[in-house]
């Protein structure tokens, strides 16, 4: 069979025409369907192809503003107002889809006191704190038209994220100092005169909150309060205050649901967290606390009043060097329960009284007996263990004459003495009804069983 030749410059020929007839489809295809290069892939290929993750730059991802306080007046030595850069920042990234308000690093921030209100228009707004924020230091420099009462309020927010890696300095110890204030006095007294100290930060009426990684010390009085809020996240905070700061729980929650407080390490002179009336749904752990007054749920049922706190778990946490560690306190005469109780995991070091129920709360000595109580219903004690100041019992149930507590659940609780060679002291109960599910330490002979306890347990809590 002959062999076919073709000459070279025919093949050259026959290359360029194949090479040109591909192009003039391809430019006529996207000119035909007007869509993109990727997408004409999709259109002219007949080879079905597995499916694949959308191309990059098809992706939605937010875009914030950034609102920078210095961009809006604030001058950040410390000394000037620099409250209406803050309000006119805020005004700003309230309006906008996604904003960031950034308080810069290297800058101290005084600012009077303060609501940012909401609704805000933003979704997840962050108030980034890098900086240094500041109030006017003690009431002295308080103006005195402005409330005494509160510093930074945050007001009907949904979804705001308060970060950074900066400061607030509450500036508490001119407030500390006021006569009124008990350490004044003798033997524990007030003295009159004026009161009020504001709370550092509260938010109220709001929901879907983040709160994480800042610190705050030395709060007038209260370093974070959440009233009315709903879905709160709080995490890896840093809270500090001298052991003897009067009324500066860390973290206070009233009225509020859906709570999450986890990492954090709080010092201070009152509760490191409190938990108020109309409380539930609250998750507590990971949390270093003391010096301080411990974890509180309470005070409840004050001027007779109801209060139903309810679900609420206290897990995998150190209270050290503490007049209490956790601890259930209401007043005589108010109404409502506290129900659904879990503490666990908690290690106690040196603390006065690790374990304690006082449903006869009092400020003074002069409290008279009442007949109505906040019920206390199923708390639960699983694994605290630890060393407890001999100067108290380390468990304490002091339960109200006419309404009991009930249903109180203790296994492997281990509490000895902090100092080598005391003897162990043995816990006090008083009209309270519970069940010992293994043995503890000391032992817990005091409790009384459940079978013979007589309550109205009728009140629900929510």
């Amino acid at each position: 069979m002959a062999k076919l030749i073709m000459p070279f410059h025919q093949v050259l020929q026959l290359l360029f025409f194949i090479f040109s007839c591909l192009f003039f489809v391809t430019i006529q295809s996207r000119h035909h369907y007007g869509h993109s290069e990727q997408e004409q892939f999709h259109i002219v290929s007949h080879v079905s192809l597995p499916p694949s993750l959308a191309p990059e730059a098809a992706v939605a991802r937010p875009s914030y503003s950034v609102f920078n306080v210095l961009d809006f007046g604030a001058v950040g030595d410390g000394v000037t107002d620099d409250t209406q850069a803050f309000k006119l920042a805020w005004d700003m990234a309230c309006q906008i889809k996604s904003a960031v308000l950034l308080v810069p690093d290297g800058y101290s921030f005084m600012l009077q006191s303060t609501i940012f209100a909401g609704p805000c228009k933003t979704v997840g707004l962050v108030f980034r704190i890098d900086g240094i924020l500041m109030p006017p230091d003690g009431p002295d420099s308080w103006p005195r038209n402005i409330s005494k009462r509160q510093w930074l309020v945050f007001y009907r927010i949904n979804g705001m994220s308060m970060q950074g890696g900066g400061l607030v300095d509450g500036k508490g110890e001119n407030w500390w100092n006021l006569p009124c204030k008990p350490h004044k006095g003798v033997n524990g007294t007030t003295m009159p005169g004026p009161c009020d100290s504001p709370v550092a930060i509260r938010f109220f009426m709001s929901s879907n909150l983040t709160v994480k990684g800042l610190k705050i010390k030395n709060g007038p009085q209260f370093h974070f309060r959440f009233d009315a809020c709903h879905g709160v996240r709080v995490e890896s905070l840093t809270i500090k205050a001298p052991a003897q700061s009067p009324n500066t729980d860390g973290i206070h929650i009233e009225n509020t649901n859906n709570v999450q407080i986890y990492n954090s390490i709080i010092s201070n002179g009152d509760d490191c967290i409190s938990i108020g009336a109309g409380c539930y749904d609250v998750d507590i752990n990971n949390i270093t606390c003391g010096p301080s007054h411990g974890i509180s749920i309470g005070s409840l049922g004050i001027n007779k009043s109801r209060a139903c706190v309810s679900n609420i778990s206290v897990s995998d946490s150190v209270i050290q060097h503490s007049n209490n560690g956790i601890r259930i306190k209401t007043w005589q005469g108010g109404s409502g329960c506290v129900s659904k109780v879990e503490f666990s995991n908690i290690h106690m070091e040196a603390v006065r009284n690790p374990i304690i129920i006082d449903q006869y709360y009092c400020l003074t000595k002069n409290c008279s007996n009442q007949t109505s109580a906040v019920v206390i219903n199923d708390i639960s004690y699983s694994n605290i263990k630890g060393s407890f100041d001999v100067r108290s019992p380390p468990m304490s149930f002091a339960c109200s004459d006419s309404i009991p507590c009930t249903n109180l659940k203790l296994t492997q609780v281990e509490l000895l003495p902090a100092a080598k060679g005391r003897t162990v002291a043995n816990p006090f109960c008083w009209n309270a009804y519970g069940t010992v599910l293994k043995q503890t330490i000391p032992p817990v002979y005091c409790l009384m069983e459940e079978t013979n306890a007589t309550i109205d347990n009728t009140l629900p809590c929510g």
